[in-house]
């Protein structure tokens, strides 16, 4: 046997051992009446405490004799002979709690004390001082467990390094890792502070439905589900696009919502098959005034998160005062491939030698709008690093976009790029009711000619009604707000800005 086995199965042994510990000690506890106690009430924090206290002198503390009631897990223990030091943490706050055996009736300090673990959760009433190391602290004078850990803590200083138990135990991931509670926290604020601006610019937020009888307002593979009562197929949304624009129809004249999306599609660290979006409806305005809208609401959270206009993501500084480069699809790709010649996007059968140049599978149908996007996706994205519109996208590729009247081959949409990722889609309305039939009939007999499983593609019906009875002219937006927040936060894997993504099964 190998040492590194030996040291895991060792380390698998004492794991257990010290579960089982635990376990005895609570079933000796609940036989002496404990039961996961829950009257207690803190009348303070650890950070109130610590923003309040600790520019205090011994002596200020002593005059003051501040009583406080606090509640924490246990993270770390120092026994000395009748006194011990715990560190408790109180989110992601800690503090020293000094308790003396004095302090205690005969044998509660050796018995009940002493006795509790690493990750327990306890509350504590005490009186705040300082140590002579100048630590601030809080001198015990009561002390209970509230609940029982039945399992040893991660280790405080190097945190789980295991980054699959990260994703799939993230509660033990945020118990030893502060920065990773940041990262959320940062998301949390950002979410808020996007709607503080959309609430500013006076939009109204809406919710629509999770489950659609037909899935629609984007071209993916949806997750199938079954509702019983009314013995149908359903299927998890890939986007709220065409409810969103029923309402635009309905007379509201700007609404946004932020929520979930389902993709039954590939998993990397840009992907994740559930994932937050925002989607924006603005009538009576187009793809051009959505990208002054997009700029606007990237500067107002740089300037509140940040309070600067620059953020840094890897070795990249963006700064968003600086004027935006606006470039086509095809003019994107001939700048930053040389190889490419303009001649090449003209003809399909010079595009479909492009692609077999790259290994891409390349569907018998496939348009040249269709590998234009493709070699752009494939040899492109990732090079565009500052912050860029990308204009002009096929009308093969954006059935729900208006056409360029210069050009009807391509439409009136955009995409914005930062530092190599896709952040946000976005375009004029089609609100033409017979065209968006056209282009719906036109990608269902392609969908469903290269389906793989069992999902019958349709056009949604009532969206064509709906849009019969007049959409006003209408950009629409879309934003993935996972990826913004990799961006704000400076991660690389959009796992890590989610709490619990995705993840394969494991076997039981």
């Amino acid at each position: 046997m190998s040492n590194i086995k030996k040291i895991y199965l060792n380390k698998k042994k004492k794991i257990f051992i010290e579960k089982e510990n635990r376990k005895i000690k609570l079933k000796k506890l609940c036989n002496t009446g404990f039961n996961f106690p829950n009257s207690f009430h803190c009348n303070n924090t650890v950070k109130n405490i610590l923003s309040l206290y600790k520019k205090h002198t011994k002596q200020e503390l002593k005059n003051i004799n501040i009583n406080i009631k606090i509640a924490g897990r246990i993270i770390k223990k120092r026994v000395m002979g009748k006194a011990s030091f715990f560190i408790i943490q109180d989110c992601d706050y800690e503090i020293q709690i000094y308790i003396k055996s004095n302090n205690f009736q005969k044998n509660f300090y050796k018995d009940y004390i002493l006795e509790l673990d690493l990750g327990d959760i306890i509350s504590i009433i005490g009186i705040i001082f300082k140590t002579n190391t100048k630590e601030l602290s809080v001198n015990c004078h009561k002390i209970e467990l509230l609940t029982k850990s039945l399992h040893p803590l991660p280790d405080k200083y190097h945190g789980l390094q295991d980054q699959e138990l990260k994703y799939r135990k993230r509660y033990l991931d945020l118990m030893s890792n502060n920065n990773i509670k940041k990262i959320f926290k940062k998301r949390s604020r950002i979410l808020s502070v996007i709607r503080i601006f959309m609430e500013k610019k006076n939009f109204l937020e809406v919710e629509t439905p999770m489950m659609h009888s037909i899935p629609g307002g984007a071209n993916a593979k949806p997750f199938i589900t079954y509702h019983n009562t009314f013995n149908s197929k359903m299927y998890l949304r890939v986007a709220p696009e065409l409810y969103l624009k029923r309402l635009i129809i309905g007379g509201f004249n700007k609404i946004f919502e932020i929520n979930r999306n389902f993709r039954n599609e590939g998993v990397s660290t840009r992907h994740n098959p559930e994932f937050t979006m925002m989607e924006i409806y603005m009538a009576y305005s187009n793809y051009k005034d959505m990208m002054i809208f997009l700029i606007k609401l990237l500067k107002y959270i740089t300037k509140k998160i940040c309070n600067t206009s620059t953020i840094y993501y890897d070795n990249y500084t963006i700064d968003f005062k600086k004027k935006i480069k606006k470039i086509t699809m095809i003019n994107a790709i001939l700048h930053y491939n040389s190889n490419i010649q303009k001649s090449d996007l003209k003809n399909l059968k010079k595009a479909k030698k492009i692609m077999k140049e790259l290994k891409l599978l390349i569907p018998s149908d496939i348009s040249l709008g269709e590998a234009i996007n493709i070699i752009f996706e494939k040899t492109t994205e990732k090079k565009i690093i500052k912050p860029t519109f990308i204009t002009s996208y096929p009308i093969e590729v954006s059935p729900l976009a208006k056409s360029c009247s210069k050009n009807k081959s391509f439409t009136e949409r955009f995409e914005f790029f930062l530092a190599g990722y896709e952040i946000a889609n976005g375009f004029s309305e089609l609100n033409d009711a017979e065209e968006q039939k056209k282009r719906f009939k036109k990608q269902i007999i392609k969908k469903n000619k290269r389906k793989k499983k069992n999902i019958h593609y349709q056009y949604d019906k009532e969206y064509i009604t709906a849009l019969e009875h007049g959409l006003p002219p209408t950009a629409g937006l879309g934003i993935g707000i996972d990826r913004l927040i990799m961006i704000f936060t400076n991660q690389k894997n959009i796992r890590d800005v989610i709490l619990f993504p995705t993840l394969r099964p494991i076997e039981i």
